[in-house]
């Protein structure tokens, strides 16, 4: 654990040598884990099976092929620089969330701005009733998936008819050899109202602390990271009461979950706004293994929220907000109406 004084001094004095950090006659190796919630990355062909009328080229939001290609562009670029100011490079995990189908993900890998970088996915097909989907990019240098699969979130609206939401994806693998294990989600939103919409994330929170607990069960040591578009702030009830996590290092037991993103919330940062609001529904914790230095093992650095100024809405009713796809219903060719968020972590090398 890291006292504010041996911190600040550690951070200050780091400077960046390809991918890893060194300081005086130590160095570190950085791995970025990173989330970024895509704003509706649906292609322009019509699905019979799903509500997705508005993203084709004769629907409300005249989803052309140009546009597609521009949202492409875009997201691609994100994704490339996502954490790179502290390591030269994109993501080497990157959750993904709001996309239609496995097609859209194989043309943002392919992309120039990502092709080099030889990203794996993950993906399964979700039964949300709009046809989005969560899904896993890994570096193929870097990580080696073991197993995977996709857990249902069961919910039911009124009399009894099921509501058909977004699964949890849950992947093993091994990161430069050590065995980590990572959760994508994308909880039901507020829509008819937070207090209203409550349950659904409450119910989804039980099935992410059940998917924890039971890799805890089969591995004590394991390391679990979890992120996501959750629809609630790091305080919310679904965090706090029933993940139980926890925002400050010091008060960690050997089985919380750690969750960075309580602190940057409580000083004012967010990764979307609402009615000038800000809100901070992206996020990512971990088991606090993480959190420990351990010889030849990788730790938790640091957490953000990124976003450079090209993100950021420089002007008009949404000024300061994420520089999304549609503002008002009128096309404007910008990002996401989320910021990507990001964890560093970090192990000492041999020089």
């Amino acid at each position: 654990m890291w006292s504010k004084g041996i911190f600040f001094t550690f951070f200050v004095s780091l400077f960046i040598i390809s991918s890893s950090i060194a300081q005086e006659s130590k160095t570190y190796k950085i791995r970025t884990v990173a989330f970024y919630n895509l704003e509706n990355l649906f292609d322009t062909v019509n699905d019979s099976l799903t509500f997705d009328d508005d993203r084709t080229p004769t629907g409300k939001d005249n989803w052309t092929i140009e546009r597609y290609n521009q949202k492409i562009d875009n997201m691609s670029k994100v994704l490339s620089e996502i954490g790179s100011p502290d390591t030269q490079t994109s993501p080497d995990i990157i959750g993904l969330c709001e996309l239609e189908n496995m097609q859209v993900i194989l043309d943002l890998i392919n992309h120039s701005n990502l092709r080099e970088k030889n990203y794996g996915i993950i993906h399964f097909e979700s039964p949300d009733e709009r046809g989005i989907d969560v899904a896993l990019l890994y570096k193929k240098s870097v990580f080696i998936p073991s197993s995977f699969r996709s857990l249902r979130l069961m919910l039911t609206k009124e009399e009894d008819f099921r509501d058909y939401t977004r699964d949890q994806l849950v992947v093993g693998g091994l990161m430069d050899g050590e065995e980590i294990h990572l959760i994508v989600n994308h909880w039901p939103s507020r829509s008819g109202g937070e207090a209203r919409s409550k349950p659904n994330r409450i119910a989804a929170a039980r099935l992410n602390r059940k998917i924890i607990d039971s890799i805890s069960n089969l591995n004590p040591e394991a390391k679990i990271i979890s992120m996501g578009d959750f629809n609630d702030d790091p305080i919310n009830d679904s965090f706090k009461n029933i993940l139980k996590t926890k925002g400050k290092i010091a008060e960690l037991e050997p089985k919380d979950l750690f969750n960075p993103m309580e602190m940057l919330y409580k000083k004012g940062v967010g990764s979307l706004a609402y009615r000038d609001r800000w809100n901070l529904f992206d996020q990512i914790y971990f088991t606090a293994n993480i959190v420990d230095k351990a010889p030849e093992q990788y730790y938790f650095w640091k957490a953000g929220v990124y976003k450079p100024a090209y993100l950021i809405d420089n002007k008009g009713q949404y000024k300061g907000y994420p520089l999304r796809t549609y503002a008002g219903g009128n096309y404007i060719g910008g990002y996401s109406d989320h910021f990507p968020v990001y964890i560093h972590l970090i192990k000492e090398i041999d020089q």
